[in-house]
This record gives structure tokens, sequence and C-alpha cells, in this order.
């Protein structure tokens, strides 16, 4: 299959003019239009897809000035019509390339070898609106669209300097997807820039139709379940991890961002947070932390306590554990695996269907299946409340993508509980551990500041110090400006008769 379009490309550019557009008639959207000026008796052709222009740019602009007015030759193009991207090339290889992607190709004479290709291109999106992933009730309320210039405006709007650089890549066999590699020159650590920059040069895929293709594609170790780029839909986010010096990569098609490097506290840390005084902010990232936790270590520890250590269990709360399963036959692993199992279907189940009707499904779908496994005897109270709040706790998780990996966690561990107890979790959590200890962003460890330790980068981690104590950039990143702000202007207090 690389063979094949290795092969193809190479004979595309061999491709005349008239074999090029024998083979685009083979479409029915496809158009071919002759005329002849009359006032010059100039005569020349169109050639477009009429699926991909705007007609009114055609039967407004360009034809009115190319029949009304004086038209001689190819010079007096951008003299006459009012469209400001217009090109003139003798390369016949880019005459398929500009006629599918919403260019008119104008010719004038069957034996010139100059083609004209003129901006008609049906520009069509979403208009910018709310958040949906990263809503946050403080705070700008714009989002990220599909339209890769549209996403572009709305950070220079925000960074409206000159160091903001903007890099082009044309990826994808047959989509040729538009993706930019967007850094601050100055700034961002050239390592950084010029790894992620070969990383996009290296792909070698047919299509590329969101940026979760290149996150894929490009990431440290693709067989991991964790994410290794952190994705964002909102502008005010990644013009601020742009000012810290990151690098982000954006793709023509897709309302999401890819920022590296990244690490695993940036997973728990709301952009929100920023928005609220530094000790609320801290606290509901502390909240964050121990929620994951919860979800995933509190069923396998049901479980081994259960199994194992009976005798770690208070007399009161066994008394209580006992009453509640009394009458159920399974085990607490399999009475544990339905409960997850029948959470993760209802979630599924509400995630793909339509909105209001998937609403109804989790709220009633739970109620349902709770109540009713309770009284058939197929679990038991408590466990049925531990894998709710379990489930609850997971949603608290800020990124998408890490709270699908925090739903996955749970099962190994479930499954080393049931082995070895206590034993076979502390064993999981090892396994774990060692993993994220090797696993690396853009080449830079995961788990910074915690290994290895950086204390100067703990003041936005798990908690967040005042703004006027974050006078460094993160150390990791090893930008060329590592200070924000003077670090003696943020201790000085400016009395109120300065």
């Amino acid at each position: 299959m690389l063979s094949f379009f290795k092969n193809k490309k190479s004979t595309d550019k061999k491709q005349s003019y008239e074999s090029i557009i024998k083979s685009a008639e083979k479409s029915d959207d496809f158009k071919e239009a002759f005329y002849q000026n009359p006032h010059t008796g100039a005569k020349f052709s169109l050639h477009f897809i009429t699926t991909l222009i705007d007609g009114k740019i055609l039967q407004e602009d360009v034809l009115p000035s190319l029949l009304s007015k004086d038209f001689h030759s190819f010079d007096d193009l951008k003299k006459l019509v009012p469209v400001l991207d217009i090109q003139v090339s003798k390369d016949e290889s880019k005459i398929e390339q500009k006629l599918y992607n919403g260019y008119t190709v104008l010719t004038m004479d069957a034996s010139s070898k100059e083609f004209a290709f003129i901006a008609t291109k049906n520009e069509m999106g979403r208009k910018v609106s709310q958040p949906e992933v990263e809503f946050s009730v403080v705070g700008p309320k714009e989002a990220f669209v599909e339209s890769l210039s549209d996403n572009l405006n709305l950070i220079r709007k925000r960074l409206p300097i000159k160091e903001l650089l903007v890099e082009e890549f044309n990826i994808g066999k047959m989509t040729h997807t538009r993706v930019v590699l967007v850094y601050l020159d100055g700034l961002a650590n050239e390592a950084n820039v010029n790894t992620m920059r070969q990383r996009l040069q290296a792909i070698d895929f047919d299509q590329i139709m969101d940026s979760s293709f290149i996150e894929q594609l490009i990431a440290d170790n693709s067989y991991s379940p964790f994410p290794q780029l952190l994705d964002s839909e909102r502008p005010d986010r990644i013009a601020s991890v742009l000012v810290e010096g990151k690098v982000v990569v954006m793709s023509d098609g897709s309302p999401h961002a890819l920022i590296g490097p990244t690490t695993l506290t940036e997973f728990f840390n709301a952009y929100e947070d920023y928005f609220l005084n530094f000790s609320i902010a801290s606290f509901f990232r502390l909240v964050r932390v121990f929620s994951v936790a919860f979800s995933v270590l509190i069923t396998p520890i049901y479980v081994a306590a259960l199994t194992y250590h009976y005798e770690l269990i208070p007399k009161d709360l066994m008394a209580t554990l006992i009453t509640s399963r009394q009458e159920i036959p399974l085990p607490p692993i399999l009475e544990a695996l339905f409960l997850e199992l029948t959470i993760e279907l209802l979630r599924e189940a509400g995630a793909r269907l339509p909105t209001k009707v998937g609403q109804t499904i989790g709220i009633v779908g739970g109620i349902v299946i709770g109540t009713a496994s309770v009284e058939a005897s197929l679990t038991s109270n408590v466990l049925l409340i531990l894998v709710a709040l379990s489930a609850l706790a997971s949603f608290t998780t800020p990124v998408y993508r890490m709270s699908n990996t925090i739903r996955i966690l749970r099962f190994p561990f479930l499954l080393f509980a049931q082995l070895w107890g206590l034993v076979g979790i502390v064993f999981c959590f090892c396994l774990l551990m060692g993993h994220l200890l090797q696993l690396t962003s853009l080449g830079r460890p995961i788990l910074e500041p915690l290994y290895p330790p950086r204390l100067k980068d703990l003041k936005d981690a798990l908690i967040r110090f005042p703004f006027n104590k974050q006078a460094g950039r993160p150390e990791f990143l090893r930008t060329k400006i590592p200070f924000r702000f003077r670090p003696s202007e943020g201790k000085r207090k400016v009395d109120i008769d300065e």
C-alpha cells in the first residue's frame, strides 16, 4: 500500500494538463466553461469543482471583471479581478492540488504553458461558541472551531506580537491536511521546537482527520494508555502555555490543539483554577487528586478486604458488610465486575445516544439497574454506593483523555486485588509507577516536578501559589527567558502614598 502511494505521487507530478482535466471530468461536479472577452477578443476557459467553490465569488467578482474590462493576458488578472489570492504558474503539477482545494483554474491559450489559480473556495464552518469540554463559570467563553484560520485568529488576538511564529505542514497522502506548529520565537526551547517539527515531518499516513491522529502518531510511547500531549479547546489556555514556552500543534478540521511537552499533574489542573483565588484553586486541585485515587482504588480495596483481609475491617463495619452480603451468591470480584461493567455500559450508551435520550438513559438506567440488582441479591448496598462514588469521582478529571485512562486503570487493580489482596494492589501500583517513570512527553519526564524533583515547579503543580510567587517559568521547559518578571518585584509591596 505504501509503495502504491509513492508510485502514485511520482506519476502525479508527470501528469499533463490534458490528463488532469480528463481525469477530473469523470466526476459530475467538475465544470469547464469557455468565454471570450467582447472588448479584446481574448479567449479563456475556467475549470472548477462546483462543490468546493463559492459561486458568488465566481459570478459577482471574477467573471464580470474578465468580461467587462480590457482583459488581454495573465498580467492583467491581479489588476482587474478583486480577489486577493491569485497565482500564476507554469507548473502543471499544481493544477490538481489547486483544483481540489477550491481554486478556479484559468487558461487562455491551448498552446500556453501558463495557468492562473484564483481562490474561490467556499469557506464553511460553525461560528465560535462556548467550550463544551473545558467549560468554566469564570473567564472567557470562546472555544476553537474546525477552521484552522479562525483558530489562529483567536490566538493572535490574544498574542499580538511578532514573536508568535506559525509553521505550516501538509500531512496526509490523501487528505493533505493543513497542520501548523505554533511557538514563540526567542522564548521556546529550540530542542522542543525541533523535536516537534521533525516528528510532524516524519508522519507517513494517508489520512489526518483530527489532531487526535497526530497525537497518536507522534507520541513518545504509542502503546501507553496515558496521553503524552495535552489537548485543549480554549484559545486563552493555548495563549497561556505559549507564553510559558511550550509548543502547540493545530490541525485544520479539529477544534482541539495539542500542547507539549506536558506533565502528569497538568491533566488534573483545570484552566479555571487561574481565575480563582490561589487558596481555593489549590483546594480544588487536591480534591481532584484525591478523587482520582479514590476512583481507582476503592473497589479493589473492597475486593481485597473481603477476600483476604477480614481482620482489617472494624467489627461494626463488618456487621454491616455481613448483613449486606448474606444473600449474595457471587464472590466479591464478580460482584464488583458486574457493577463496574454496568457503569461503563451506561456511560457508553449515554455518550452515543442523542443528548436528551442519553441523559435519560444515564439517570433512569442507573437508578433502575442499581435498585434491581440489590433487590435481586446480585450486589450489596455497600458496593453499590462505593461504585457510584467511584464513578462520580472519575468525572472530576478536567481532561477527557485522562478520565478515560482513569476508567481503564480500575480493572487491572481489581484483577491483582483478587489474586493477592492488598499485596496485589501494591504490586500493581509499583508496575504503574514504573511505567510512569519511563514515560516522557517530547523527551521530557512526564512525572516532573515530582520526579525528577524540582521544587520551583511545585508552585504550580498539585497546588497553586499566588502569581507574585511564580516569577519563573517551568524549569523543565528550559526556556530562553526563564523569568516572567524580576523576583524582587514580586516581593515588593507598594505603599499607597508612593
